[in-house]
């Protein structure tokens, strides 16, 4: 860096001067200016000019964003100026110190080439003889000496300078160049000629910049103010926790702000819900305690903490162990048992235990609900339940939104909450009696999010609004029939059929787990009671006719409540529960085979049937009276079975003559056909056989055999075609003490499924047509009539000898 000292200023100013363009800058005369020269033909300018007579003239550009300022670039009235200093910076730019000395104006443009060259007139001041100017100018220098005391970037030595200044033109020029001005009015006041008319525009800029300074002053006092009254609070707080603490007294309110705050950092929440977790925290804490909202956030972050976001346990696959565990808590149901291992190797082989979600169905009582217990015991984690059976509204299972009064997350979040874990084995029981409302919405459809493996790893509730990875839950769903499942929900489970027990698998039970269970709960040791096969095989037949055992476990607790009763009162030999016994305590027996009683009168025939609680047997009466063959049903039967009545009458009339019937007996007669219970709705097209057969046997006068049960679908053309749940209507034959089953030949694979006991109790008739079914259901042959009449029509035709 090199310095140059121009020396001492040129008593004459040259009228021929070169021009240097300022950018938003205005120099004054008898002002000192330090500028900065960057362009090169500004630096060739300022080496000749120091070189020479060392004065240029200096005029403002009009608009600074010009790069290369020419003549119609520059205002017309400048400043002739001499250099004092030039100092050249490392980077090729020279640094100036200029002295204003005259105002002039442009008077004939020379050239401005290698930059511009012009020639210039003086413009003098006009300065009028009036008490006006000498009274603006001490108005000037009052105004310019209280705004320097109130301007900290003003030198208080410049009030002093001011005040020292005689020449009115000097002091305006002495104010425009201290206060930070527009370009424009700088150089308005550079152009006015008058000083009376320029003292004015002085007095009125000093005025306007008074009144922002003392503003300024004005917000600077209460910024200042109100910053000492907070260090002032803060400073008294600060004194008063010091002594609540040291007198044990906080501050409840912000402590309990503190312990919320750390238990949010502690836990570890998802981004999303950390943040609305910090952000309703502060809410929480601009808020008093009896403010309504209050309550309602504190609620909210206590729901966000107790969830387990990030908790789970580990999973434990060893399949060896979970059969183990099934088997201990479950007897037979072997199939469902290796469904169950299979989905437990898949998901070990995966390492993940998410998957389909299961859907065991089945009667009740079969052991649904606890197998859902064993599947959390065998892979170790923990169990969470809900009941959805009459749930009819949406909120239930997504919550409710948090602007009503009393609003809960929903079912699922709270069960969550209950097992502490983000992936515990879920049971959703009774799933197929969710109901539907037109006002509250369809929990089944809200149903579909929790259910669909790829929609539930961000389950929203409406009362968190948060998204809730549920996808490392195990969901395992009950249902006792898929009827009233609806379809889209249906497809995303993986069903698995629990059928109705046998009676050797009802002895197993009650021996292995209810009557210990029973036993327990009563308060007796096993060496004072015997309760043997004989007397649980009567209780199982006489008492309880069901698919699963919850009435039999009710019987044996009837049994056990009348041997404790006994022990309380001093009974000290072992109690023997046998049959004379289950006769006296349980009273006359429940159940008996009815089949015996129903069909001793022609037109009655014993069908089988499939409910949602398991199987059972159905007894189709027919009753003609003199008519023109008109059919009559009753019994709240549904179309597809009223249609197999239709179909059944209408076969049976047309072939009157092939099964030993009389065609005038139709065309003479009504029929009635009804299904008791009354009061039971019923539908299904497995009992049209049945129906045949009931108006075959009102029609001949022959009541149908009484240990035979009968099922399938007829057609017009008298085919009997395959029907759905037949290991179910099979135990129901067995239970009700049936020996024969008439079933469609194509349901002959189904039978692999039934028990072994099952299939040597009973006899399987196997059926392609009602002909087949008709020449089994009596105990007679039932076109031996038809025969005999062939017979005789046969011999009447035949040649005499």
């Amino acid at each position: 860096m090199s310095e140059v000292d121009a020396g001492e200023v040129p008593l004459e100013t040259p009228s021929r001067l070169p021009v240097l363009p300022l950018k938003e800058t205005v120099v004054f005369p008898e002002s000192m200016t330090p500028l900065a020269v960057g362009q090169e033909r500004s630096i060739k300018l300022i080496d000749d000019v120091v070189a020479g007579e060392r004065m240029l003239a200096l005029l403002t550009v009009r608009n600074g964003e010009v790069e290369h300022p020419g003549w119609d670039d520059v205002y017309e009235v400048g400043t002739v100026a001499v250099v004092h200093k030039m100092i050249k910076v490392p980077d090729g730019t020279l640094r100036i110190l200029v002295q204003g000395l005259q105002r002039v104006r442009l008077r004939e443009r020379i050239t401005d080439e290698p930059y511009l060259l012009a020639e210039f007139e003086e413009l003098d001041d006009v300065i009028p003889s009036s008490p006006s100017v000498q009274a603006l100018t001490r108005n000037v220098q009052a105004q310019f000496g209280r705004i320097i005391g109130m301007t900290p970037y003003l030198p208080e030595e410049l009030q002093l300078a001011a005040a020292n200044v005689d020449d009115p033109s000097a002091l305006c020029h002495l104010v425009a160049s201290t206060l930070r001005l527009k370009t424009e009015e700088r150089q308005a006041l550079l152009e006015t000629v008058d000083v009376l008319e320029r003292l004015r525009a002085v007095s009125v800029i000093l005025e306007r910049e008074l009144d922002v300074s003392e503003l300024g002053t004005k917000i600077q006092t209460q910024v200042a103010s109100e910053i000492e009254k907070g260090q002032r609070e803060y400073f008294l707080r600060q004194q008063l926790k010091a002594i609540q603490d040291e007198l044990g007294e906080g501050d409840e309110q912000q402590a309990e702000a503190n312990e919320l705050r750390e238990q949010i950092e502690a836990k570890r929440l998802p981004e999303d819900a950390y943040k609305v977790a910090l952000r309703e925290l502060g809410r929480l804490e601009k808020l008093p305690p009896a403010a309504a909202e209050h309550g309602v956030i504190r609620t909210y972050l206590d729901w966000i903490l107790c969830l387990p976001w990030n908790e789970s346990t580990q999973d434990d696959l060893d399949l060896d162990r979970a059969r183990e565990i099934l088997d201990e808590d479950h007897f037979d149901l072997e199939k469902v048992k290796e469904r169950i291992v299979e989905h437990l190797a898949v998901s070990k082989l995966k390492n993940d235990l998410s998957g389909p979600i299961l859907c065991f169905v089945g009667p009740p009582g079969v052991g649904k609900t606890s197998l859902g217990h064993s599947i959390a015991r065998s892979v170790g984690r923990k169990f969470a339940r809900i009941s959805v059976g009459g749930v009819r509204d949406e909120a239930e299972i997504r919550g409710h939104r948090r602007t009503y009064i009393g609003a809960m997350p929903g079912t699922i979040v709270r069960a969550l909450r209950d097992a502490e874990s983000r992936n515990p084995v879920f049971l959703i029981d009774e799933i197929d009696k969710m109901g539907a409302d037109s006002f509250r919405g369809d929990p089944a459809s809200a149903m579909l999010e929790v259910l669909d493996p790829h929609q539930h790893s961000s389950f929203r509730d409406h009362y968190l609004d948060l998204p809730f990875d549920l996808s490392k839950t195990l969901f395992i769903c009950t249902a006792n029939t898929l009827d009233t499942i609806p379809g889209p929900l249906l497809d995303r489970m993986d069903v698995i059929h629990l059928s109705g027990y046998t009676h050797d698998e009802k002895l197993g039970i009650a021996k292995r787990y209810l009557v210990p269970k029973q036993l327990r709960e009563h308060g007796l040791k096993r060496s004072r009671i015997g309760l043997g096969d004989k007397a649980l095989r009567l209780t199982i037949a006489e008492y309880t006719r069901e698919a699963g055992v919850r009435n039999l476990e009710r019987q044996i607790a009837t049994l056990l409540r009348k041997a404790a009763t006994l022990v309380a009162r001093g009974e000290n030999a072992r109690i023997a529960i046998d049959e004379n016994r289950v006769r006296e305590w349980l009273g006359p027996r429940r159940f008996s085979s009815e089949a015996r009683k129903r069909t001793a009168d022609p037109g009655v025939a014993t069908g089988l049937a499939y409910t949602a609680v398991g199987g059972d047997v159905l007894f189709i009466e027919a009753t003609a009276y003199p008519g023109k063959g008109r059919l009559q049903i009753t019994g709240q039967l549904g179309e597809v079975m009223q249609e197999s009545a239709q179909a059944a009458l209408s076969w049976t009339r047309s072939h009157a003559g092939r099964v030993g019937l009389e065609p005038e007996w139709f065309a003479e007669h009504d029929i009635h056909i009804h299904v008791p219970a009354g009061a039971v709705p019923k539908d299904g097209p497995s009992a049209g056989i049945t129906m045949a057969t009931a108006i075959a046997s009102l029609a001949r006068g022959e009541a149908v055999s009484e240990d035979v049960g009968m099922t399938g679908e007829i057609t017009l053309t008298g085919q009997v075609l395959p029907i759905g749940g037949l290991r179910e209507k099979v135990l129901a034959a067995q239970r009700a003490g049936l020996k024969r089953v008439i079933m469609p030949r194509e349901n002959e694979p189904d039978l692999e499924e039934l028990p072994q006991e099952t299939r040597d109790e009973l006899s399987f008739v196997l059926v392609d047509s009602i002909e087949e079914v008709l020449e089994n259901a009596f105990d007679g042959d039932a076109l031996a009539p038809r025969r005999r009449r062939a017979s005789l029509e046969r011999q009447a035709a035949a040649p005499r000898r």
